[in-house]
């Protein structure tokens, strides 16, 4: 594997666009450092007069946004080549930097908290350009019962740091320490398992191949499940207590409530789904016939159903073909969409130490980045509209918002990437070249919904019941653990399906279990994305503009309000019940298909 020295400068980001070099981030640092420890001279003077108040709220806001892109910046350097000893200093000082402030600003909330109402709401309509906060005062007088002392508030902050060690251990060991097996190609060759190779291992039409990547990469996180167990169980106790601590009957409701997401839109996503799980037994059902095997496996999940149109892509036809399926957006979408294509806003393919996956990530006052593992599959041209749309939401946010309301919350975060996909699946849709094409595509759509709709819901079962018992004080041995994945696996896919003991596993390889109560929200995206890219590919009156204000909309309203300017309520399950209705449509539509295929 190329080491990152040796990468074609072209098809890496310009993280320079950011921070010009390391000496800037130094310098930058100092700064920041200085001002964080000089910001306590607002410490009990916030009910002094309006103009104190309101020059504290600046100052907070200008030190999270220095501070954000010192730790945006260090994290990205790190990611290109986790081993770098270099850049993970520089991460771990930022890190600690971010939660120093934390503990500094802690007083601000208790303080505002403790202002007489009166004088409060005098010194808001005070006309000394207060107002520009009132969102951020509404949303701290809704966290009233959940806020402590000072001196509580301070401590809590000073622990943080402390406490993060679970998640920094995953991290480092999952994409710096673990190492897989080679394993045997169709022909002879060796082929490394990386986190970045292993998707496309799983969709070989070779099911030797597939089957031996799986137990290759399963062997190995079986070997560290007692450790990996403790790591996730000491992330749930942290989670657990902070909830405590702030008042919280439980851990999903302090996440929720950081979200301003009511509890209900967990449950009703649950519900629905549970509701109908007989689709995806259906489709499991579908998947081994159409294989042609006596016993579908897990393995068997990922591999194209239609294996003829099974192909690769090089990364300039798959911008070609993002860009095709985005036109319904309009042609300034598309503008911004080419200016992140020519001005190096894509670190593209893997590297020895690159972090795994994709994301889009970037700091305000600097366009977005997005880090890829591109490989040439299929998923790879549906990971690059996703990731882009992640980047795009965040320009049109950052663009049309102060830095102080640009930071959309996490549960819309996945509808602007979601809906990016939806509209290139229904593009490549309307001109197959054939029955076998289509086929293919459909195959994909569905599959889109088994891994976020499906997946994600079970996995958000999964970390709902492992906090509760956390909360109850049950032991979360790796045996525990393993016996509970196991169980909603053989819910989810039913008869058909045989749950290989390789999959107890999985969850031990899930990063976003480190971040409590996130993965529940690509399944709630997924359900809104469909919806909003169905009006905007019906043309309905106001669909593109409603959508665009969404884009433009940062956390300026709560999500849940946000996701209404484009006509889709999450606070009732039909946008859940509606996408698997679609999902059921789709399945008849793949039967139709591959018995017309010659």
């Amino acid at each position: 594997m190329v080491k990152r020295k040796d990468a074609a400068e072209k098809d890496t980001w310009r993280l320079e666009d950011m921070v010009a070099d390391d000496g800037t981030w130094e310098r930058l640092f100092k700064e920041a450092s200085e001002k964080v420890s000089g910001f306590e001279k607002y410490k009990e003077r916030l009910k002094e007069s309006p103009d104190t108040l309101y020059g504290c709220l600046l100052m907070e806001d200008e030190l999270s946004k220095n501070i954000e892109l010192l730790y945006v910046y260090a994290r990205m350097r790190s990611d290109e080549d986790t081993a770098d000893q270099k850049y993970q200093d520089m991460f771990s000082r930022a890190q600690s930097l971010s939660f120093l402030w934390a503990e500094r600003s802690s007083f601000l909330i208790p303080e505002i908290l403790a202002m007489d109402s009166a004088v409060l709401e005098e010194y808001r309509s005070s006309g000394n350009g207060i107002s520009h906060f009132d969102r951020v005062f509404e949303q701290i007088l809704a966290k009233r019962s959940h806020t402590l002392s000072k001196e509580m508030e301070e401590l809590l902050a000073q622990s943080y740091e402390a406490t993060q060690g679970a998640s920094q251990i995953f991290t480092m060991f999952n994409n710096a320490d673990i190492k897989f097996p080679v394993i045997t190609g169709e022909h002879g060759e060796a082929l490394p398992i990386t986190h970045g190779s292993y998707s496309s291992l799983m969709e070989n039409q070779d099911r030797r191949i597939r089957r031996d990547a799986f137990e290759g990469l399963y062997q190995v996180y079986k070997q560290y499940s007692n450790t990996l167990a403790a790591a996730f169980a000491a992330n749930i106790k942290q989670a657990v207590f902070y909830a405590k601590a702030k008042k919280y009957a439980s851990s999903r409701q302090y996440y929720l409530a950081e979200n301003e997401v009511p509890e209900a839109v967990y449950d009703n996503l649950v519900q629905t789904v549970r509701e109908n799980l007989h689709l995806l037994h259906r489709y499991t059902g579908i998947r081994k016939r159409v294989l042609g095997v006596d016993e579908l496996h897990m393995y068997d999940l990922y591999v194209p159903m239609v294996a003829a149109v099974d192909r690769h892509y090089t990364f300039d036809e798959a911008k070609e073909i993002v860009k095709k399926g985005l036109e319904p957006l309009g042609s300034e979408y598309l503008q911004l969409l080419q200016e992140g294509f020519d001005n190096r806003w894509i670190d593209v393919y893997e590297n020895e130490g690159k972090r795994s996956g994709a994301y889009s990530w970037g700091a305000y006052g600097s366009h977005p980045y997005v880090l890829l593992n591109f490989h040439g599959t299929l998923n790879d041209v549906f990971t690059l509209a996703h990731e882009m749309g992640h980047s795009l939401h965040s320009w049109y946010s950052d663009h049309n918002q102060p830095f102080t309301y640009a930071g959309y919350k996490i549960f819309v975060a996945e509808v602007a990437s979601t809906c990016n996909e939806a509209l290139l699946i229904r593009h490549l849709l309307k001109n197959p070249s054939g029955s076998e094409e289509k086929a293919y595509l459909l195959n994909h759509f569905l599959e889109s919904f088994r891994g976020t709709l499906f997946r994600q819901t079970m996995f958000a079962e999964f970390e709902y019941m492992a906090h509760i018992k956390g909360a109850e004080g049950e032991s979360l041995t790796a045996q525990r653990l393993c016996q509970l994945y196991r169980q909603l696996n053989e819910e989810y896919f039913g008869p058909e399906m045989t749950v290989d003991n390789q999959i107890d596993y999985e969850w031990e390889r899930i990063s976003h279990f480190y971040t409590p109560f996130y993965v529940y929200q690509y399944a709630t995206g997924f359900s809104a994305a469909v919806a909003i890219s169905s009006k905007i590919i019906r043309g309905e009156e106001g669909a593109l503009e409603g959508y665009k204000k969404f884009l433009r909309g940062g956390c300026s309203m709560k999500p849940i309000e946000l996701l209404r300017l484009c006509g889709v309520d999450m606070s009732s399950p039909e946008p859940v019940r509606e996408a698997l209705t679609f999902f059921g449509a789709l399945l008849d539509e793949f039967e139709k298909c591959w018995q017309q295929r010659p």
